[in-house]
């Protein structure tokens, strides 16, 4: 297939809101593909290419493509071979082998086949077709059980292969997707709650546990092998010898742990979220230590515990990594939850996680089951530009770049505004038309992917804490920042200022 009939499905995605809509244009190309091309072809569409990264980015594509062609031409298995080629180079001689790849790659593809390519290259595919839209897409094209897709995605943690079994594999070959020890799944989710005592009306008897501050990581063992994923799938067992002599010290010969890690300062308190991240993604040895410590087992023994109630699995947990259990209480009190919550925030966590004590495991899934409660923090400041969107959201104005207030020129002049990140999120359609003329009145400068304006106009931002960035002059980043509203009741000198936002950061 031509990887531009592709890119118009991909277009046609992210053109409509409708999910249904969004479903039957997928499976209607999805449909249409050699066995060959399923699984790089979903890989394309969710934005995970099957190579993983490949050694490129921004700096390494300004340019790259060169002048694109007159026609399309290029198939989704040429592009495809290219990301193998990006991926497999390496040592001396990496870089111009990858130019000569990209060049070649762009020589033959149209201008909007460039920005697919760049946006695949760059895991910034917005389309609108998630991956559950694109499970149920698999589900429509192959006829086939929306469940027993969704099912074998999550337990084999590889949609574009479950997507070829879908649509091409024997009777009983989808359904007999299976756990395995060393092939990582797709971790549950948590929903949200504002408060731990919500959280407990909502599920009932339920394990009260610590949300730490950390990285999620899925710990595999078989015998002395021992496998550890992140979230995301990615295997960084060679990152965390730490995590690994663990896994290897339980009493056990197969085991599949759900858990975080996260680093500790002299007095045993969490490290900021900084700390942890850049050790580990580290891929060599560094000074600070990570903890691993686990809040779920999936597998012991031969024994898949999946399906059976969170009690159960939390006394397989106690039996075989007590000392390495996360903090928790079971109860169905709101006040005791409540408690535990304040003791969790007081010893530096993010908050806790409620799970009732009767779910089972749902890989993939995000559910009423567990729910998260962390307190949210909002702050009003200022916008200093803002870019142009893409997808459904070509011709407006979308992502916001946010400035706190700086009144003593602490990292500028007195006065200014010190930027300390970007957010899209949370903007309503009505939002999206609102700004891209407002902010077009208060426009000072331009480029291809940005207005900047005078900083006049004040956001109400939802974030869920800081972290300290070296991208920015103030030396923080908000994490996870969402708009709540535009404040034309405030003047921009009236903004949260850097030093408050600066005063988040622990340690």
């Amino acid at each position: 297939m031509l990887l531009d009939e592709l890119v118009a499905t991909a277009e046609r995605v992210a053109a409509t809101r409708s999910r249904l809509a969004k479903v039957d244009a997928l499976a209607e190309v999805l449909g249409r593909l050699e066995p060959d091309e399923i699984a790089p072809a979903v890989g394309f569409l969710v934005g995970k290419a099957r190579q993983g990264r490949v050694g490129v980015g921004w700096r390494g594509l300004s340019g790259a493509m060169g002048e694109p062609a007159d026609a399309a031409s290029l198939t989704i298995a040429d592009l495809d071979a290219a990301l193998d080629e990006l991926a497999a180079a390496s040592g001396a001689g990496s870089t111009a082998a990858r130019a000569a790849t990209l060049r070649d790659l762009g020589s033959r593809a149209t201008g909007r086949e460039q920005d697919f390519i760049t946006r695949v290259l760059l895991g910034e595919v917005r389309t609108g077709a998630l991956e559950g839209v694109v499970t149920d897409a698999i589900a429509r094209a192959a006829d086939r059980p929306g469940e027993v897709v969704r099912r074998a995605a999550m337990l084999s943690g590889d949609l574009g292969e479950t997507a070829r079994l879908a649509l091409t594999g024997a009777p009983g070959e989808l359904e007999s997707v299976g756990l395995v020890v060393g092939r990582p799944v797709q971790p549950m989710l948590a929903a949200s709650a504002p408060t731990a005592a919500a959280a407990i009306e909502q599920v009932g008897e339920a394990s009260v546990e610590y949300k730490l501050d950390g990285a999620r990581i899925q710990v595999h063992r078989s015998g002395d092998e021992v496998r550890v994923f992140t979230r995301n799938l990615a295997d960084i067992t060679h990152r965390v010898p730490e995590v690994v002599e663990v896994a290897r010290g339980l009493p056990v010969t197969d085991v599949i742990l759900d858990g975080e890690t996260l680093s500790l300062d002299e007095d045993g308190g969490p490290r900021p979220f900084q700390d942890t991240m850049a050790r580990f993604g580290a891929d060599v040895a560094r000074e600070v230590l990570l903890h691993p410590w686990f809040f779920d087992v999936l597998h012991v023994d031969g024994r898949d515990l999946l399906d059976e109630p969170l009690s159960a699995r939390l006394g397989e947990l106690e039996r075989i990594a007590g000392p390495h259990r996360i903090p928790g209480e079971v109860t169905a009190d709101p006040e005791s939850a409540e408690r535990i919550s304040r003791e969790a925030l007081a010893a530096g966590h993010e908050g806790v996680l409620v799970k009732g004590v009767e779910s089972p495991y749902a890989a993939g899934r995000r559910g009423s089951s567990w729910i998260k409660v962390k307190p949210v923090h909002t702050y009003d400041l200022v916008v200093l530009g803002v870019e142009w969107g893409s997808g459904r959201r070509t011709g407006w104005l979308s992502n916001l770049h946010l400035g706190a207030f700086d009144p003593v020129g602490e990292f500028g002049e007195p006065g200014g505004f010190v930027m300390v990140g970007k957010t899209f999120k949370g903007l309503t359609d009505e939002l999206l038309r609102w700004q891209t003329e407002h902010f077009a009145q208060l426009e000072t400068r331009r480029t291809a992917s940005t207005v900047f304006v005078e900083p006049t106009t004040v956001v109400e931002i939802a974030i869920d804490g800081v972290q300290r960035s070296t991208r920015y002059p103030g030396g923080v980043a908000l994490r996870f920042a969402r708009v709540k509203r535009y404040r034309d009741d405030k003047p921009a000198a009236e903004a949260d200022t850097i030093q408050t936002l600066r005063g988040l950061l622990r340690g």
